[in-house]
């Protein structure tokens, strides 16, 4: 909203300094801040406020240390992550860009899921919280949602760098600039591939065997991959919510990264030097990932080992399911299993731990375990690890992998 407020007074009356608005870089910058002081300012009321409203987290006996100190803290945290979030995009992002308005959708929708399960364990005392089957659902209903609007929307498009040099010559020459040449804003179900050369794959392609006519088709590719996607990686960030912080800051650094693919992909200056797709509109997400990391940060301040509020699902759901929604926006979402691995780990163990279980009960009569404990932070912490350490390992594991999707731009 004060974007379209400072746009006016520049257009209008000429303000000095209002013109500052027009700079992504400014209103990222604004809104990082923002959420930071909304999230510190604001934090310890919210923890009181939980106290006094008795909204605890019950905690499962799960026979490890310092465990059951942990009843009592205050969970539903993510209501304020949330409002990190949404308050600064909705004052510095433009609220009419296709991409914001699917974001913001995402971030209500998965933090109402979380709420529901949140509140239906604290106020109606059943540990299990919203049934699994009702969560799938909702992130079925939301990939629905984002696929048909990535896939229909006249907006989301991209542009595809013209090659034929007396073209490129012949539109340098007219618009006396030298800048790279692009052509018309298509629609397009291409993606990146990483580590490879000639790195875009067009989902279209797998149905290619139907004749001629198999792009019309294509959303019976595209859709599915984005509520796969989207289910698989809100789900890794709900397991990943198991100790202090971790979830928190692996999460800032997710979105770091993805911030920064963002701000290149959406720019044609870089876009053309790192020879990436070039995607128009998307550098405005720059914006909702700085509200997103100053959110995570912000929290981290309360949620750092011992934490003092816990964001429970209405949080994690809504980090998925945003770091999700942002990485096939910019279609970078086959980094995710690199930017997003310790979510991966995190989901497999699980899967593993399970099916093993399952397994062994049936050929030989008892369950056995692969880990000792599942999800795999679980299992360190039954080896023994301090909380704290095993946090800022897995910290350091993010930043690794960062800077290994930062890699994918050049090493291919």
């Amino acid at each position: 909203m004060l974007y379209y407020l400072f746009t006016y007074l520049d257009q209008e009356y000429d303000l000095p300094g209002a013109g500052v608005f027009q700079f992504i870089t400014f209103r990222a910058a604004m809104a990082i801040i923002f959420s930071l002081i909304i999230c510190l300012l604001f934090g310890k009321s919210i923890i009181n406020l939980l106290h006094r409203k008795q909204v605890g987290e019950t905690i499962r006996d799960l026979g490890l240390e310092g465990q059951a100190q942990k009843a009592g803290t205050p969970t539903m945290g993510g209501l304020m992550i949330l409002a990190g979030i949404l308050l600064p995009v909705l004052l510095f992002a433009k609220l009419e860009n296709i991409y914001i308005i699917l974001l913001l959708i995402t971030t209500v929708w998965m933090g109402v899921i979380g709420f529901v399960d949140d509140y239906i364990k604290v106020f109606k005392k059943n540990k299990a919280g919203l049934r699994g089957q009702f969560k799938v659902a909702g992130q079925i209903g939301l990939g629905l949602i984002v696929g048909t609007i990535l896939y229909f929307n006249p907006q989301v498009t991209i542009k595809e760098k013209i090659k034929d040099p007396l073209v490129v010559q012949e539109a340098q020459a007219a618009s006396n600039s030298s800048l790279p040449v692009y052509g018309q804003a298509e629609k397009s179900t291409k993606t990146t591939i990483p580590f490879f050369k000639n790195n875009e794959l067009d989902y279209s392609r797998i149905l290619k065997w139907i004749g001629p006519d198999y792009r019309k088709w294509s959303w019976l590719i595209f859709i599915p991959i984005v509520i796969f996607i989207i289910t698989a990686v809100s789900n890794g960030a709900n397991l990943t919510d198991g100790i202090d912080g971790l979830a928190t800051g692996t999460s800032a650094i997710i979105g770091i990264t993805l911030g920064v693919f963002a701000y290149v992909s959406g720019s044609i200056i870089f876009a053309d030097y790192l020879n990436i797709m070039y995607i128009p509109n998307t550098g405005e997400l720059v914006v909702f990932i700085a509200a997103f990391v100053g959110a995570c940060i912000g929290f981290l301040w309360y949620n750092a080992y011992p934490a003092q509020i816990f964001m429970g699902d209405t949080g994690s759901l809504s980090l998925g399911g945003i770091i999700a929604v942002f990485a096939i926006a910019i279609r970078k979402e086959l980094l995710i299993p690199i930017v997003c691995g310790i979510f991966l780990v995190e989901n497999l163990s699980v899967i593993l731990q399970v099916s093993y279980f399952k397994y062994t009960r049936k050929k030989f009569g008892e369950g056995r375990r692969i880990f000792k404990m599942s999800p795999l932070h679980h299992h360190y912490q039954k080896l023994g690890y301090n909380e704290s350490k095993i946090v800022t390992r897995f910290w350091i594991i993010g930043i690794f992998l960062a800077v290994l999707t930062f890699v994918t731009l050049k090493l291919r």
